[in-house]
């Protein structure tokens, strides 16, 4: 059986060999977007953020379904916030998200030592103690919109695994799969789940565990989220039992002030003080908002993660 779930897992694991079929003719604009996100890429991060700011008004009004939906969950979670703040923190969402797909294709070209001085790392003394133990580590964050550079930066520190959901276009596919791998990362397809993260941790690689997708409430836990109630999938005790891992939190974001994202790995989390499903998703949510909190416009709050309501509470949405 556990021969049987490490072949399923191979078989799961992308690379990055490129297909001559990525220059056929129809996929030639994609490649035309992936040059310009490059050189803009290569352009000091002052020039991004410019760039960026000047783009945010028109994505605000091209984006109106993410638009509604980036409202609704900050209404929900945030009640006391007036209707100009939620505007204002709308607007640098969408401003940082520009910002960070504008640095993208930068990772291609990132050396260790270039991505070291670009995307800081503090918290290493967690990350030490961990190994040092010979444990693999399973990093707690949230959807933030420097999710990849903070995975390709711990890639320079330890063996490192990554998950990806198929993306309809192959170019792109291809180069999130090329800048994941870039380090010595290996890239699993979404579907393979629990298994591949199982699998990695015994093989020494370490994560991030992602705890705030809502995936509705058949495994999932209603616990309170903010100024509301949000579906946790509790699985990561399990999962650190299951590959020996220790669970460290991560808080990441861009700072405008240093022109670079920044990466805390916090204290390792007490998974004795779970008891059970309710008390675990609730120590998750903890973490999730204290991870926000720390960057709270650069999460992504276009995503339905309240999609789950109580019985008999209207959708959000």
């Amino acid at each position: 059986m556990i021969e049987e779930a490490s072949l399923s897992c191979k078989k799961s694991k992308l690379n990055c060999d490129f297909k001559a079929e990525l220059l056929h003719p129809k996929h030639w604009l994609s490649w035309v977007g992936v040059a310009i996100l490059f050189l803009i890429g290569l352009l000091p991060a002052k020039a991004r953020e410019f760039i960026a700011s000047r783009l945010t008004n028109f994505v605000y009004k091209l984006s109106k379904k993410q638009v509604k939906i980036c409202k609704a969950n900050l209404k929900a979670c945030f009640p006391q916030k007036s209707d100009d703040d939620i505007e204002t923190l709308v607007r640098n969402n969408i401003k940082y998200f520009l910002m960070t797909l504008l640095a993208q294709t930068e990772l291609m070209t990132c050396n260790k030592k270039k991505l070291q001085s670009s995307v800081s790392l503090t918290g290493h003394q967690h990350i030490k103690k961990a190994r040092d133990d010979g444990k693999p580590i399973i990093f707690v964050s949230p959807h933030v919109w420097g999710l990849e550079h903070a995975g390709l930066r711990l890639s320079t520190e330890l063996p490192m695994m990554a998950m990806t959901k198929a993306h309809r276009n192959p170019v792109f596919q291809w180069l999130s799969v090329k800048i994941r791998s870039s380090h010595g990362g290996h890239v699993y397809k979404r579907e393979a789940g629990i298994r591949a993260m199982i699998s990695a941790l015994k093989e020494d690689r370490s994560f991030f565990y992602l705890p705030d997708e809502d995936l509705g409430p058949e495994q999932s836990v209603l616990a309170p989220f903010f100024n509301t109630v949000k579906a946790t999938l509790p699985v990561v005790g399990r999962l650190a039992n299951a590959g020996n891992a220790v669970v460290l939190p991560v808080c990441v974001g861009y700072s405008k002030q240093n022109h670079r994202f920044e990466v805390e790995v916090m204290a390792a989390c007490n998974l004795n003080s779970i008891k059970c499903k309710q008390s675990e998703a609730q120590c998750l949510n903890d973490m999730i908002e204290r991870s926000i909190m720390a960057h709270p416009e650069q999460y992504m709050w276009c995503l339905k993660v309240l999609k789950t309501r109580p019985e008999g509470e209207a959708s959000l949405y």
